[in-house]
C-alpha cells in the first residue's frame, strides 16, 4: 500500500499540515487533518527529538493506512530531527542509520507516500567527503531494499546554518550523486529553509528560477513534497524560524507562484507553520485560494 497514490479525483495540488499524533495516529492525526479538510498530512511516527523507536501497533498502522487511502489522503512522516547521516561521531551516526531504517519500516506499514529526513551537516572543518561517504554507505542499502514498493526517501535540505551538507538548490548535485541517483530518492521543498538558504524565492521570476535549476540538478519527477513555511527572517539569514503564510518575508505572491508553476503540478503541499489549529485552517484557506485563483 505504501507509496500508492489514493486520491479518487485529481487535485492539482493537495494541501495539508503537519499533525500531531496526540490522541493516537486515528483520533489524533487523523482526526485533525480530517477537521481540517486535508489533502495531505504529515505526522511524526516517535519522538522527533529522541533516539528511542516506536514500535507502534501493526493493527493501528493498518487501520491508519486503510483510512488514509478511503478519504484520499497523501500521508508523509517525517524522521527526527536528531538524524545526521553526515556526523563524525559514530554513535550518532550509527543511531542515525538505525532511525532511518525504522522510520522507513513504520511509513511503510502506514501507507505512507515518502519520508522526510534532514540532509544534515559536516560538523568538522574538511569532513565534506567524508560526510558523503557516510550517507552513500548508509543509505545505498536502503534505497535498494525500496525498490517496487512506490515509497520514497524525500530529502529535505536545510536554512544552511552550520556545515549544511545541502542548503541550496545546486548542493543536491553531489548528495545525489553520492546516492548514485537512486530512483527511490526524492526531495522535499521547505521554502522557509530555501529562501533562508538564499533561493530567490521572494518573486515569481525566483520562484521560476529556483524551480527550473531544481528540475536541471535533479531531473524531472524527484519533487514529491513541498513544506510551505513563510520565513520570519530575510533571503540569505541562514535562520530557520517558519512563519504563517502571507505573514513573513516570503509573502503570498510567492506562494501564488510556486501553486501555479507547471513544476509544482500534482506535488503536495503541507503546513509546519505555527499557530495552531485554528491558524492551520485559516492558511489552508489561503493557499487554496491561491492554487485556484
Amino acid at each position: 500500500m505504501a507509496g500508492v497514490p489514493v486520491s479518487p479525483t485529481r487535485v492539482r495540488n493537495p494541501l495539508g499540515s503537519h499533525v500531531a499524533v496526540g490522541k493516537g495516529l486515528i483520533a489524533g492525526a487523523l482526526a485533525t487533518a480530517t477537521g481540517l479538510g486535508a489533502g495531505a498530512l504529515q505526522i511524526f511516527a516517535g519522538n522527533p527529538r529522541g533516539w528511542a523507536a516506536s514500535a507502534g501497533d501493526p493493527a493501528t498502522d493498518a487501520a491508519f493506512a486503510q483510512r488514509c487511502a478511503d478519504d484520499g489522503l497523501l500521508a508523509f512522516v517525517h524522521a527526527p530531527y536528531l538524524v545526521n547521516l553526515g556526523s563524525p561521531n559514530p554513535q550518532t551516526y550509527r543511531r542515525s542509520v538505525d532511525a532511518v531504517t525504522h522510520n522507513l519500516a513504520r511509513a511503510a506499514s502506514l501507507g505512507a507516500q515518502g519520508l522526510v529526513v534532514h540532509t544534515g551537516s559536516c560538523v568538522d572543518d574538511g569532513g565534506y567527503e567524508t560526510a558523503l561517504r557516510q550517507v552513500r554507505e548508509g543509505l545505498l542499502p536502503l534505497l535498494d531494499a525500496l525498490d517496487g514498493s512506490g515509497l520514497r526517501l524525500l530529502l529535505e535540505p536545510t536554512a544552511g546554518q552550520g556545515r549544511s551538507l545541502c542548503a541550496r538548490v545546486d548542493d543536491l548535485a553531489p548528495y545525489l550523486a553520492a546516492l548514485e541517483d537512486h530512483p527511490a530518492v526524492g526531495i522535499c521543498l521547505d521554502t522557509c529553509h530555501a529562501f533562508a538558504a538564499g533561493e530567490p524565492l521572494g518573486s515569481a521570476d525566483g520562484v521560476d528560477d529556483t524551480l527550473r535549476r531544481l528540475v536541471a540538478v535533479t531531473g524531472p519527477d524527484r519533487l514529491a513534497l513541498v513544506h510551505a513555511n513563510d520565513s520570519k527572517d530575510v533571503r540569505g539569514s541562514l535562520k530557520d524560524r517558519h512563519e504563517r503564510i502571507g505573514q513573513g518575508h516570503l509573502g503570498t505572491d510567492a506562494f501564488a507562484a510556486l501553486l501555479r508553476h507547471p513544476l509544482t503540478d500534482g506535488v503536495p503541499f503541507v503546513l509546519e507553520t505555527p499557530g495552531g489549529v485554528a491558524a492551520w485552517r485559516e492558511d489552508l484557506a489561503l493557499l487554496a485560494s491561491l492554487r485556484d485563483a
